[in-house]
């Protein structure tokens, strides 16, 4: 059975000499390199698209040599008008690479070289950030994580720190490092403030509202260890501070009761925390000092807001959105 590469037959849009040496290249990744059939068929793809462009860039199919004669602004034109189609920059460093991996194997076989490729930045890409929950999904997380606890102390401690995690935006790093300590002083019932050291040694003040804080001193008073104002708030089995190993163990049990998607993990608490609080109102910056970012941009990536969201609150509050002859 032939290969879906082979299947795939691509016409390769240059002169003949090109377009031999690009299936030649696609037999090459499929036989030599045994790249997967999807890798193979994705290069592939790239590449034809590439030649493509230069057919129309050059004003007729491409050859060996006007290959070779390409500049820099010509391999920059082809990236930047796969981004008007609306090409992601992710999409635009796999073709790149394609392309890079093409012209390399013309240059080693010795029938075109071009330096102008070697010059050519790789497109920046913005890491990703896990996708938030729904307000459903992290609520009921927050009611089963204690249900995969081995004790009812753990079960309490669990259940405490991702009513923190989400209900707080701390990262999971900021949650463990808390110690005992940390707490505010003062009889608990209201909800309160935490002080929080984050990235870089910044300090900035997060809300502990007062069912977080109940759920903590639930976990306190069953916890069977003796908890030291300077010692960890978050236990382990035997009494240090929790590994942050052990909670994602348990949200990945968590993430197979409930059907959750692999991205549910304890930083999309985070964001499930900031975006709840965007689609609530919530200002931008108010959220970019919540959750400690030294940039608004960061901020930005991490809040998600559904387009059903952004479409009810367009219409409660814009004054063209109820139609004419209402609002200014």
């Amino acid at each position: 059975m032939a290969r879906p590469s082979e299947q795939l037959a691509l016409h390769f849009a240059a002169a003949p000499g090109l377009a031999a040496a690009a299936r030649r290249w696609q037999s090459w990744l499929a036989d030599e390199r045994r790249l997967a059939d999807n890798t193979v068929d994705a290069y592939c793809r790239d590449l034809a698209s590439f030649l493509a462009f230069l057919t129309d860039h050059l004003g007729a199919e491409p050859d060996l040599a006007e290959l070779a004669n390409l500049r820099v602004a010509d391999f920059r034109a082809w990236l930047a008008r796969r981004l008007m189609d609306g090409v992601s920059q992710r999409s635009n460093a796999r073709a790149l690479a394609a392309i890079r991996g093409f012209f390399g194997r013309l240059d080693h076989l010795g029938v075109c070289h071009n330096p102008a490729l070697g010059m050519l930045r790789a497109p920046r890409m913005r890491p990703s950030a896990p996708r938030p929950l729904s307000p459903d999904q992290a609520l009921s997380s927050v009611a089963a994580i204690g249900g995969f606890a081995n004790t009812p102390w753990a079960a309490k401690r669990d259940t405490a720190l991702v009513m923190l995690l989400y209900g707080a935006g701390l990262r999971i790093g900021e949650a463990l490092g808390l110690d005992l300590g940390d707490l505010p002083a003062g009889e608990p019932g209201g909800d309160a403030t935490l002080t929080i050291t984050g990235k870089g040694g910044r300090q900035r003040m997060t809300p502990l509202l007062a069912v977080v804080r109940a759920a903590i001193d639930e976990y306190v008073a069953d916890c069977p260890y003796h908890l030291e104002a300077r010692g960890p708030l978050f236990v382990g089995a035997r009494g240090g501070r929790l590994n942050p190993g052990v909670v994602q163990r348990q949200l990945r049990k968590l993430r197979g009761a409930l059907g959750l998607p692999e991205t549910a993990t304890p930083h999309a608490l985070r964001h499930s925390f900031a975006t709840h609080l965007l689609a609530g109102g919530a200002g931008m910056r108010d959220i970019q000092e919540l959750l400690g970012h030294a940039s608004l941009s960061t901020t930005q990536r991490y809040t998600e807001v559904d387009a059903e969201s952004l479409l009810k609150s367009y219409a409660d509050a814009h004054p063209r959105a109820k139609g004419p002859g209402k609002g200014v």
